[in-house]
């Protein structure tokens, strides 16, 4: 990276101009967006516009298209919907109206154009760029514009992103919105869930979707649904009789309530609409359970978007100005997007062209050439969806393999909900399944007991760790563990926890050598709210955890908005790992985080404070400031308190605020229980298929290394990888991975706290096609 790179991102955009707008329906996170576009490009010396009403201001032009200031746009983070306005827009969609439009943008020097809205708003900026010199000339023509302006603004570049709570574009993995609908849609669902217990009600939820079942399908997983009508994927012709015999299995087995969930645009294999209406009346007519319809509507587009999309929105918009400001009259217009947790660039007619494909093969009753085209994540959605509430548990007395799953660690939201599909996916293979009580010590006091199906019934939305957990490391027990092993006959080992469970898993690993019973195959799931299990970027519950600092901080933020000139200090836990405090200030607006694995001086906090008394003097007159719980041993939480207090006397008072264990508690997010879902099912399967493999004289030895995993998520894959190969890469002194991808992210949180500093720009999304992504492994 030479410093003249460096160097290029801040002038990057002198003499350019960049206009951004959102259209189409709204959704939670355009804000974060639009934020960080008129930062960025700020940042990079460009002039930015905003255009109010979408493409109507584009056309109406005045008033509608305003110069934006770096102050414009604080406090935006936290507001849901879109703050400059989205207006369905006729004109634009005549040769005339796109005329007004580009003279509208001649005149104010303005040649690039960010898009933020769903696929019929993206269309229609392509449309628009490729008519560009036509419209000039014509323009031309008529006296509009002088031959200068057109020399000027010889091409049009336009960027997209998409928003649309649905994530019905296809290419990218999540839409802005999407997470903070199914966090509106799982609030409702435990809400009803409690009424439902009491008088042993039947629900129907209808959510929003009109050709795409994205959210009824990811929505069923994380509240364990009886039943999902979504229109990719309609019932067999005889689905009456199943659906009722299902409710009716389901309270048999002592539960007291059902839950269907129905995409507004579900349909029976000859196109027929399903309403909530009909399953209402049928349930009613055959099984004469008490059953009510609740029909969710734009409750899923209201309320203020979830850190996922604040970050996705944010890391989106930056992307979108680089895309921008590196394009030239050749490069096609893109779509950035998210894919795993890597941004990158698609050419955006080749994603329109998909997305159009798939509502064509649904019209044409392809179904099943629908469900590949939405891509790798939704349909490992639907196959563990199809696992989990399919099957009826085998009554066989044959049993195949005794697997037993336990908790490691401190709690993580998200735990229970690995347990139950671990428990149900292990069942439903013919397994029996035992469940330990706190951890190792347990699993070497013999807390021990057999699961069956119901014993994890409605564990997915509950937080904590039911089954209790604990620090304990195994070593100092192996004795009693190899009893206990050998007592309750267990073949297999699944670990959900942090870090300990993995150092657990190596101890684990040497104990083989001294033991013979502790040569059984197991695998270690990442579940804690401070991230930092090697072999994985994401862990269960730190999603969870995100999310409740950020509601804090937003709420502190008003406070301070309130009473002005007043700085806050937060301590965020995530022991040495700054995963939370950087996500978090990225997603609240923070104006610094101080993270361990980025070392400070005295100096950097004196710079801190400098920018924040510069800050005072402008309309945003309010600081927050995020600092990990053991980022420097030294410059503690007090001392920067007390650092801030007297440096800023007579310009900002400062308060402190140390969040403590509300991170390690709440009901998990959908993003958690989703996750912990599908990691549970992959991990039993791979369980069940090692124990196979370890299979010696009769009974089980594993002594090969891929024999001791540790699932995790990696940039778009979920991999098993030994966790004595994970050893070089673990920092043990800290309890952190050596390389943490989300570092990265760090210059793009100080760009948008308006610090003049280097942007590397070597990280970039390159333009890649939408066809490699489909047989490529995507992510969760």
């Amino acid at each position: 990276m030479t410093h003249e790179e460096h160097h290029a991102a801040k002038t990057l955009g002198i003499g350019k101009a960049i206009a951004v707008l959102t259209s189409g329906g709204d959704a939670q996170g355009m804000n974060a967006a639009v934020r960080a576009v008129v930062r960025v490009g700020i940042f990079t010396g460009a002039r930015v516009f905003f255009v109010h009403e979408g493409y109507q201001g584009l056309v109406d032009g005045g008033d509608h298209i305003r110069e934006a200031t770096w102050e414009s746009v604080s406090m935006m983070l936290q507001l849901g919907g879109t703050v400059i306005g989205s207006a369905r827009c006729k004109d634009f969609r005549d040769r005339e109206g796109r005329l007004r439009a580009a003279y509208n943008l001649v005149k104010r020097g303005i040649t690039n154009l960010c898009v933020i809205g769903g696929d019929g708003s993206l269309t229609g900026a392509d449309t628009f760029r490729s008519e560009w010199s036509d419209l000039l000339s014509d323009l031309q023509k008529a006296g509009k514009i002088t031959a200068e302006e057109v020399t000027k603004s010889s091409y049009l570049n336009i960027v997209g992103l998409v928003g649309s709570i649905d994530n019905d574009f296809c290419g990218t993995d999540m839409t802005i919105g999407t997470d903070s609908a199914l966090h509106r849609i799982i609030e409702i669902v435990d809400a009803i869930t409690t009424t439902a217990q009491s008088h042993q009600r039947t629900f129907v939820l209808e959510v929003m979707g009109r050709h795409c079942g994205y959210l009824a399908l990811v929505t069923s997983l994380s509240c364990g649904a009886d039943w999902v009508f979504i229109p990719e994927c309609p019932p067999d012709d005889d689905w009456e009789e199943h659906l009722c015999r299902r409710l009716s299995e389901t309270r048999t087995r002592g539960s007291r309530l059902n839950i269907i969930i129905v995409a507004e645009g579900a349909i029976d294999k000859n196109g027929k609409p399903i309403t909530s209406e009909d399953i209402k009346n049928l349930v009613v007519k055959r099984l004469g359970y008490d059953t009510r319809v609740t029909v969710l509507g734009h409750v899923q587009r209201g309320g203020t978007p979830s850190a996922f999309d604040r970050i996705l929105g944010s890391r989106m918009g930056v992307e979108a100005v680089m895309a921008l400001l590196e394009g030239t009259p050749d490069t096609p217009a893109c779509v950035v997007s998210l894919s795993g947790n890597q941004a990158v660039r698609l050419p955006l007619m080749e994603c329109v062209q998909v997305t159009k494909d798939v509502t064509k093969a649904m019209e044409e009753k392809k179904f099943d050439e629908a469900m590949k085209l939405r891509g790798r994540s939704f349909m490992n959605n639907w196959e563990v969806y199809k696992l989990l509430a399919h099957v009826r548990p085998p009554v066989s007395k044959t049993v195949s393999h005794t697997v037993a799953v336990m908790n490691v660690g401190a709690p993580a939201a998200g735990m229970n909900a690995a347990v139950r599909s671990t428990v149900r996916i292990g069942l439903i293979q013919g397994n029996r399944v035992l469940v330990v009580h706190d951890g190792f010590e347990g699993l070497a006091k013999g807390q021990i007991e057999e699961a069956g199906w119901s014993y994890v019934g409605g564990w997915t939305g509950q937080g904590g760790s039911k089954l209790g957990t604990k620090r304990t490391l195994p070593k100092k027990s192996f004795d009693q563990i190899s009893a206990n092993i050998t007592k309750f006959n267990i073949q297999g080992l699944v670990i959900i926890g942090g870090f300990e469970a993995y150092t657990g898993g190596l101890e684990l690993m040497e104990g083989r050598r001294q033991f013979d019973e502790l040569c059984i195959p197991f695998v270690v799931i990442p579940a804690t709210v401070s991230n930092n299990v090697p072999g994985s970027d994401f862990s269960i519950g730190a999603d969870t955890a995100l999310n409740t600092i950020c509601t804090t901080c937003d709420r502190i933020k008003q406070s301070a908005a309130g009473t002005k000139r007043r700085v806050f200090i937060i301590e965020t836990m995530g022991g040495y790992c700054g995963y939370l405090a950087t996500m978090a200030g990225l997603a609240a607006g923070a104006d610094a985080a101080y993270i361990f694995e980025e070392p400070f001086t005295i100096r950097d906090l004196q710079a801190n404070v400098e920018h924040l008394v510069q800050k005072m003097k402008t309309t945003v007159k309010r600081g927050l400031v995020l600092r990990n719980e053991k980022c420097n041993e030294n410059y503690t939480t007090d001392f920067i308190f007390n650092l801030y207090s007297e440096e800023g006397k007579g310009i900002f008072d400062s308060r402190k605020n140390v969040l403590g264990h509300m991170q390690q508690g709440g009901s998990p997010t959908p993003f958690d229980r989703n996750f912990a879902t599908k990691m549970g099912a992959k991990a039993m399967n791979w369980m069940s298929g090692k124990i196979k493999e370890s299979y010696r004289n009769g009974r089980i030895f594993a002594n090969s290394p891929d024999t001791g995993c540790v699932l995790g998520m990696r940039k778009r894959a979920l991999v098993f990888q030994p966790v004595t190969e994970l050893k070089d890469q673990t920092d043990f002194e800290h309890r952190i991975p050596k390389e943490q991808w989300w570092l990265k992210l760090r210059p793009i949180l100080k760009i948008l706290a308006k610090y003049e500093i280097d942007l590397d720009t070597s990280e970039h999304a390159h333009l890649e096609h939408i066809t490699r992504k489909q047989s490529g492994e995507a992510a969760v």
